[in-house]
């Protein structure tokens, strides 16, 4: 029954599964079977909070009320389904993707901070770049969704999605350099988004504005890498594609074409691609 409420191709189920917490690589499975083995796997893993996991899963599905009114009626009924099949497995589900025993409040559970600290802590900057990317979409979430009184925010330009990135990387990287220009290539220079000179790492973020530029979004990408390529203090770039709407169609093959090291007689760079 959960994995009615998660469309979108494997990259979107990927990312939203290892922001959630589920445990190890993305099973190699098709899309239907592999949310069934990754909870199955949450589950046996002792180590992990398999009911966090399965709430962060399920949370902007139960949360997020569709605007469209024949939208709503399939979201209340899908959702409703989802209620009764926790209800009937002894569970039920609170806001803010917190599921519980039945009989439990929020306010009941206990995290110990020990155990917070050793999951959530990363041990390179790789480790948490890849929480922090993963969990672009949770963290826009409370802000695009707040108390009533308070101002929503949107996420709806690439400096929206730059200024939430920065946001979350300054408790953690001290020296972080915004809008640093590229060394001129084919003539031509370009600003980065984000500089991390401790790291020689570069951050770029994109926003997928319709479908004519998901599928232009590739060359652009192809452009950028040559350009960071022969950045004397870039050696690893991350290229941050938001695409909410799912306009790129085949997202795994843009990461396919694009991830790994590229090198000529200027330089090199290995690059990393997301689909968030």
């Amino acid at each position: 029954m959960v994995g009615e409420t998660l469309v979108g191709s494997h990259a979107t189920l990927d990312a939203l599964f290892q922001s959630s917490g589920a445990p190890g690589d993305p099973p190699d499975l098709s899309h239907g079977a592999k949310w069934k083995e990754w909870l199955f796997r949450a589950g046996q893993d002792e180590s992990v909070d398999s009911l966090s996991v399965l709430g962060n899963v399920l949370e902007e599905f139960m949360d997020v009320v569709p605007s469209d009114e024949e939208d709503r009626q399939v979201w209340e009924n899908s959702r409703e389904r989802v209620v009764k099949i926790l209800e009937e497995n002894g569970f039920r589900y609170f806001q803010g993707g917190r599921v519980l025993p039945n009989g439990t409040l929020p306010e009941e559970t206990i995290i110990s901070p020990a155990n917070l600290q050793s999951t959530l802590k990363p041990d390179s900057i790789e480790d948490l770049l890849k929480i922090l990317v993963n969990g672009l979409r949770r963290a826009m979430y409370p802000l695009e969704h707040r108390r009533k009184g308070s101002i929503s925010l949107s996420f709806l330009s690439e400096y929206d999605i730059q200024d939430l990135l920065h946001a979350l990387l300054r408790p953690w990287v001290l020296d972080i350099r915004p809008e640093e220009f590229t060394p001129s290539y084919a003539s031509l220079s370009t600003r980065m988004d984000f500089l991390l000179p401790k790291y020689s790492l570069v951050i770029e973020t994109k926003l997928v504005r319709d479908r004519a530029h998901g599928k232009k979004i590739g060359d652009e990408l192809i452009i950028d890498i040559d350009h960071y390529r022969v950045h004397p203090d870039c050696s690893s770039l991350w290229c941050v594609i938001y695409d909410p709407n799912h306009y790129i169609e085949n997202s795994g093959g843009l990461i396919g074409d694009l991830e790994g090291e590229s090198k000529n007689k200027k330089g090199s760079v290995n690059s990393k691609v997301f689909v968030i």
